[in-house]
């Protein structure tokens, strides 16, 4: 499994229109080969945070999005909102145990 967290930050005013974009394209992205979870959460300090988590079968999966339209949208419309530079993290993870 591959998991990608995303931390960036908007201007508190553009952060509800930053979210609906995330929200909308997640139904795009969650119906991706290979992806397992995409989450899209507001920060609760500053009132300008946003966090993406997403999971995916393996790397390739994770490059396919990368490649995809839906990223390059939401590049063109949430990039343009961020106050600095996003911070990425790619993590190789095995699931252990699934309790539910």
């Amino acid at each position: 499994m591959f998991i990608a967290i995303v931390d960036f930050r908007t201007t508190p005013a553009d952060r509800p229109a930053a979210l609906a974009h995330l929200d909308a394209e997640g139904v795009v992205v969650r119906g991706m080969p290979g992806n397992l979870a995409f989450r899209v959460y507001a920060g609760r300090e500053g009132g300008g945070g946003v966090t993406i988590v997403h999971e995916w079968e393996d790397e390739g999966a994770l490059g396919g999005y990368l490649g995809s339209e839906a990223f390059a949208r939401m590049g063109e419309v949430v990039r343009p909102m961020m106050v600095d530079v996003p911070v990425s993290r790619r993590f190789r993870a095995e699931l252990v145990e699934s309790v539910g």
